[in-house]
């Protein structure tokens, strides 16, 4: 968690300083995201929205990792064609980042009913989504699918208050988001989203629901987004600053940090040691991320298809002589097919 707040401090930072061209924080969150990945089995699949990066980071996703893809560098796994934040990665079975809400409710359904399938399946499904989200048509399609295919899935509602500017109490008038799981005949649990040991155990228990009696848990942790939604959100014009505030003593890593010292588990200086040396990797990553080149233009057209289709190799031969003719405009990049 400390290395998740020493990542959004920085990239936050940079973005303001127009080193990245878009950042979303997790503060506030933060408990949410690791609790629940801490107690995941590493070949369980993740399905994520985009506040989630601690969950990476916990499966071993590195800094440097996380850095480059948010410079859409040569070495961004996903070779430069998403948006920052937007993580994905094979090795960490976490499935990439789509930035439309709630896709990845019925794809997660769909790869929960697959591992069913699967001959002596010992994974599960852990999807985030939030409340926000839980208002698109996908999130009704993907917890029927889930309910009625009797799929290992965890639905996990990260529930913190605001749907970037709409508050809950002008989303929905039901109690949260978890009634609306008795009506899919789904088990489901709430839980403080600022108590990593809730969370923690709250999704120890649904995994061993979803995989011993195959079928889908709903878990809705409720916490706060303290940060904007993301850097293209000004917060303060739609909630107070006192609002804000008022949260800051109940951050979930402070209180986790107050329950450690209470135990003599933890102090100031080990406290110091550890920002300072998330800090201090967290630059380096960013400084290197800088450095590198950005990936080809013909990355673009790979990927998809085995063979590419006449519409895209004309888009391509375009897209080649455009750049042949204005190569002052683009000294950055590589012209080469």
């Amino acid at each position: 968690m400390a290395r998740l707040q020493s990542f959004d401090d920085v990239f936050y930072n940079a973005q303001r300083q127009g080193r990245v061209s878009f950042y979303m924080q997790h503060a506030g969150e933060e408990a949410a995201i690791v609790g629940s990945a801490a107690a995941l089995e590493p070949s369980d699949v993740i399905f994520s929205q985009y506040r989630e990066a601690g969950a990476l980071f916990w499966r071993g996703f590195t800094v440097q990792q996380a850095a480059d893809q948010c410079a859409s560098n040569e070495d961004d796994l996903g070779k430069g064609r998403q948006m920052p934040v937007h993580y994905g990665s094979a090795e960490h079975n976490f499935q990439t980042i789509s930035s439309p809400l709630a896709t990845q409710i019925p794809q997660a359904a769909g790869a929960a009913y697959a591992l069913k399938l699967t001959p002596n399946n010992k994974s599960v499904v852990l999807c985030y989504f939030g409340e926000g989200a839980a208002s698109e048509g996908d999130f009704h399609a993907g917890m029927n699918f889930a309910a009625t295919t009797q799929s290992p899935c965890i639905f996990f509602c990260r529930n913190n208050g605001y749907a970037i500017s709409t508050p809950t109490k002008d989303q929905y008038r039901g109690d949260g988001i978890i009634s609306r799981a008795a009506g899919y005949g789904m088990c489901a649990i709430r839980v403080d989203g600022n108590d990593i040991f809730a969370v923690h155990r709250a999704t120890q228990e649904a995994r061993k629901i979803a995989l011993t009696e195959n079928k889908p848990v709903f878990i809705e942790v409720m916490s706060y987004r303290r940060g904007h939604h993301s850097t293209s959100d000004d917060s303060t014009r739609y909630r107070s600053v006192n609002e804000i505030n008022e949260w800051i003593d109940l951050c979930p890593v402070r209180r986790l940090r107050r329950y450690m010292e209470d135990r003599e588990w933890w102090n100031n200086d080990l406290e110091t040691a550890l920002r300072e040396e998330e800090r201090r990797e967290v630059m380096k990553a960013l400084e290197s991320a800088e450095k590198k080149n950005y990936p080809p233009p013909s990355e673009l057209f790979t990927d998809v298809y085995d063979v590419l289709p006449p519409h895209l190799e004309k888009q391509q031969k375009e897209l080649q002589e455009h750049m042949a003719k204005y190569p002052d405009h683009l000294p950055h990049l590589d012209i080469k097919f």
